[in-house]
């Protein structure tokens, strides 16, 4: 998610054959940047598409340029149908079911596969890449359901309805409407681009799908971690529970990355807490369930993993992922296996089982703060037990949540079933492992809502004391539209709200400072 704390970069991202960030894929998606094609791009594009024009010229048998697809490969194709068969595999591919991809997922699409075309291994136009590019500033979403791709030749379905808007056909949204893409195509000036040879299969051939989902999950996981940090801390400070854990010299004894980054941040997120102060050599409790004083190991492991994800995604956001390739010199078309989606599809189900892990652990430290007998807090968080249930169901809430994670936590990556008559016999399920890992995501954004309003109510029985500066902070923001709960109510719209400060940056940012 774009940072709230700063605008967005308003100087147009040029995709021009140089290394692409996440960062700048996130601008894309999420900010609006704009995006323009450079000349080394142009030029790139030029020299692969002269060799597929010259295929066409000499009548030469070439897959993908002169012959049908998949199964249909020994079919040639005359060169009077080139242009009709590059459409036909446009339509004849979108056959994808579900509810259509939100914005941000499609805005990540359209700059990815740009940015791979533009790496001139393609043999697409220049101009068909513009008009990509122009059908992402113009502010046109392609309708693209979010099911129907194994990941074997790429998101073929998924990235099919991306360039049917393209043509203008399908359907597109423009300025919250769903519209005929042709319609939508003319409201911003803009004519439907007429496939040639090899241009069909250059727009669908290609992970764009499983890895924009990848790139945002991982833009918001570390949200996430900073959040998940804020919690624990304050459900620490809310059960009188000890720091001592995360002494630097403990973790530098095991010297994870990820555990000693969380080491340090638990410690910069207590300090100056009078709670913690408060108790600090009254011995009151010998140590703290692990919920709590293992927080640097299991959120840090998620961190770890996260380390080897990100790399993973800035190396496919940086690929060609056509098929075939096109070079310049001897041998100059191969065909190869480049968008097949395994590597993105174990690296999703890795981020589902890292992310799953911020939840299981975060309910853990909501039943013990609802637990009188551990926390020293009235039972569920109320005063009037009995006639009240206080945080009670809400901790049911938590517990379906990290169940549903168990299972999407399953990985896709381990199963494949052949599609085109066995000549796609192995398939990656990497769309699958993607909107898993999502769905996993977005639960955990609500386990930790959960945990941060029990903490804050937790905090609000240990007045006078009071907790960090860092920490009061985020209490307060939580205050700020969610109040104490002295009697039972509907509390679905506080976790609603509390949802959304962790989702847009509102619960981190309320801590900024705390890793300076």
């Amino acid at each position: 998610m774009p940072d709230p704390s700063t605008a967005p970069t308003t100087v147009p991202l040029a995709v021009d054959c140089d290394p692409l960030s996440i960062h700048e894929v996130v601008e894309v998606a999420c900010a609006g940047r704009a995006v323009t094609l450079g000349p080394h791009a142009v030029a790139a594009m030029t020299r692969s598409r002269n060799v597929v024009d010259r295929v066409v010229e000499d009548g030469d048998v070439v897959y993908g340029i002169s012959t049908g697809f998949g199964k249909l490969a020994d079919k040639v194709i005359p060169r009077d149908l080139l242009e009709q068969l590059q459409r036909n595999l446009v339509v004849s591919h979108s056959v994808g079911v579900g509810p259509p991809l939100d914005r941000e997922v499609v805005r990540a699409m359209l700059l990815l596969r740009a940015a791979a075309l533009a790496r001139g291994y393609s043999g697409i136009r220049p101009e068909t890449v513009r008009h990509l590019i122009d059908v992402l500033n113009s502010g046109i979403i392609p309708f693209i359901p979010a099911r129907g791709s194994v990941g074997a030749s790429g998101d073929l379905a998924p990235l099919a309805h991306l360039a049917l808007t393209l043509i203008g056909e399908g359907r597109a949204f423009l300025d919250g409407k769903d519209l005929p893409a042709r319609e939508a195509l003319q409201r911003r000036g803009l004519t439907p681009c007429v496939l040639t040879a090899k241009e069909g299969l250059a727009l669908i051939n290609g992970t764009q799908l499983m890895t924009a989902l990848g790139i945002l999950i991982i833009d918001g996981a570390q949200n996430l971690f900073e959040v998940a940090d804020i919690a624990g801390a304050m459900s620490l400070e809310a059960v009188r529970g000890t720091n001592r854990a995360f002494d630097a010299r403990a973790a530098a004894a095991r010297p994870h990355p990820g555990q000693i980054t969380v080491a340090a941040h638990l410690r910069a997120l207590t300090e100056g807490s009078e709670i913690m102060a408060s108790h600090r050599h009254d011995n009151h409790r010998v140590q703290d369930p692990y919920s709590l004083r293992c927080m640097p190991q299991v959120h840090g492991a998620s961190r770890d993993a996260f380390r080897f994800i990100t790399e993973v995604f800035e190396t496919e956001i940086n690929s060609a992922t056509d098929n075939p390739l096109i070079f310049t010199g001897p041998d100059d078309i191969v065909s190869c296996g480049n968008f097949h989606g395994q590597p993105l599809a174990m690296a999703l189900d890795f981020a589902a089982v890292a992310l799953a892990e911020l939840a299981s652990i975060s309910e853990r430290r909501i039943e013990v703060m609802l637990d009188p007998n551990f926390s020293e807090l009235p039972p569920f968080l109320t005063m009037r037990g009995g006639v009240d249930s206080g945080f009670m169901v809400s901790q049911y809430t938590a517990a379906a949540l990290v169940s549903e994670n168990k299972v999407l936590s399953h990985p896709a990556s381990v199963d494949s079933i052949p599609t085109s008559a066995n000549q796609e016999d192995h398939v990656s399920m990497g769309v699958t492992a993607g909107l898993k890992a999502r769905d996993i995501q977005r639960n955990v954004e609500a386990v930790l809502a959960i945990e941060l309003l029990a903490a804050a109510e937790g905090l609000d029985y240990r007045r006078p004391l009071r907790s960090s500066a860092i920490l009061e902070q985020v209490h307060a923001l939580i205050r700020s539209e969610v109040p104490h709960l002295a009697e039972d109510r509907a509390m679905y719209p506080d976790i609603e709200a509390v949802t959304r400060m962790v989702r847009d940056g509102r619960i981190r940012h309320a801590a900024a400072g705390a890793n300076d």
